[in-house]
Order: C-alpha cells, then sequence, then structure tokens
C-alpha cells in the first residue's frame, strides 16, 4: 500500500492489551478427609483435562476461559479433585483476520496459565496436600487438536468447514 506520494503506509502494530483476570470457577473437593491426608506416603494417580474457550465481548474484546480440571486417587479412592474456570479478558487491535483465532485460542490462554497454575497449586496445598505443580502446557498443540477433532465431525456429518 502507498500514500498519494508512492511512500509506503505503515500499518498500525498489532496490541494484545489484557484488561481484566478472574476466578470465574473453583470448586476443590477433599472428600475422604481426614483419612486421606495419612495415605500420602503412596505416589497418587493424577489426572488433569484443559479446555480453552472464548466469547466476543465487542469487536475488539474477547473473553478466554480457561478450564483445569484434576482428579488425585490412590487405591481407588479420591484423595482430592478440583475445577477451576480461570478468565480474562483481552482487548486485541490490529490483527489480521486469519490471525485472530489462534491468537486468540493459544497466546491468551498462555498468559492466563502461570495464574491458573498457581490457583491450583494454592488450593491443593490448603487441601493438605503437597501443592500440586503443574507442567508447562503446549498451548499450540492443544489448538491444532481442537481444530483436527472439529474438522473431523464437520466431515463426519457432511458439514462444510467455515
Amino acid at each position: 500500500m502507498t500514500n498519494g506520494n508512492g511512500a509506503p503506509v505503515e500499518q498500525p502494530a498489532p496490541q494484545l492489551n489484557v484488561l481484566a483476570q478472574y476466578t470465574k470457577d473453583l470448586s476443590f473437593e477433599n472428600p475422604n478427609a481426614p483419612a486421606s491426608l495419612g495415605q500420602q506416603q503412596q505416589q497418587p494417580a493424577i489426572n488433569i483435562q484443559i479446555n480453552v474457550g472464548a466469547n466476543n465481548l465487542s469487536e475488539n474484546e474477547y473473553e478466554v476461559v480457561l478450564s483445569i480440571e484434576g482428579k488425585a486417587e490412590t487405591g481407588g479412592k479420591v484423595m482430592f479433585s478440583f475445577d477451576l474456570a480461570y478468565a480474562g479478558v483481552f482487548r486485541i487491535v490490529n490483527v489480521p483476520k486469519e490471525n485472530l483465532h489462534p491468537l486468540v485460542m493459544i497466546e491468551c490462554p498462555r498468559l492466563l496459565f502461570p495464574f491458573a497454575r498457581e490457583i491450583v497449586a494454592t488450593s491443593v496445598r490448603d487441601g493438605g496436600f503437597p501443592p500440586l505443580l503443574l507442567d508447562p502446557v503446549d498451548f499450540v498443540g492443544l489448538y491444532r487438536q481442537n481444530m483436527e477433532r472439529q474438522a473431523a465431525t464437520q466431515a463426519a456429518s457432511g458439514a462444510k468447514p467455515s
């Protein structure tokens, strides 16, 4: 693109701003306490599920929700379980349309993750267990998995991808 003098017109720089971060929902269960607190000698089986969702709030603002569910079991009994929905409101401007969806679904949860990780660790510790430090998440891989799953669902239903 050029202006009337033949000089290139500079595109405005892309911007990603965090407007707010908050715990949307948090549940921690310690169903077998105090008996489960004495079972800490054995390493529990821990299962973690992570999902990302987004809502368009206005033309340039998006709410992104990072959902983390976890459960620790030993000897067939639940030691603890948790469910966290940690969210942020992001303002995104000057980003090409084709880059917007990956930015919202990869970079935004990447910014939220350290805060959600701390909430999980503190909740588990406050429940009487050693803090659970979640491993870093590959949000690019998670995004690709979700896109492949959506494409497979659309192909199975005969719908054309949007």
